[in-house]
């Protein structure tokens, strides 16, 4: 861990400079690593660095997992009215049915031969 901590520090501390030589800029926190790492502290310069890092990273991953909660329960929701709309069409069917045995055997009846035809060929 030590030496990945390390390569990172000093992968930072070699393009920093050179990205400020080419004119990109920086955020303070940058600048700040820089010259720490300059003065000789590049561990604690590198640990302060991952350690803003992750912070970011924390922050990134609560915000997501606020999003996909909230979208959880919006599916949740969703999933309720459908139920609920299946039952109640279920409901009317049967209701349908019994007040309407002749109909619905016969409608019954015209759908299976339609299928029977079309699923023949």
């Amino acid at each position: 861990m030590k030496r990945f901590v390390i390569s990172i520090g000093c992968a930072l501390i070699t393009t920093l400079p050179i990205a400020s030589a080419i004119g990109k800029d920086h955020s303070p926190e940058d600048q700040t690593f820089v010259n720490e790492a300059s003065r000789g502290g590049i561990k604690e310069a590198a640990s302060a660095k991952i350690e803003n890092i992750r912070q970011a990273a924390e922050q990134k991953a609560d915000e997501l997992r606020g999003v996909a909660q909230g979208k959880a329960e919006e599916l949740r929701g969703a999933v309720e009215n459908a139920k609920s709309q299946a039952k109640s069409w279920q409901a009317e069917g049967e209701a349908y049915v019994r007040e309407n045995p002749t109909k619905a055997v016969l409608v019954a009846l015209g759908v299976g031969i339609l299928l029977g035809l079309l699923l023949r060929r």
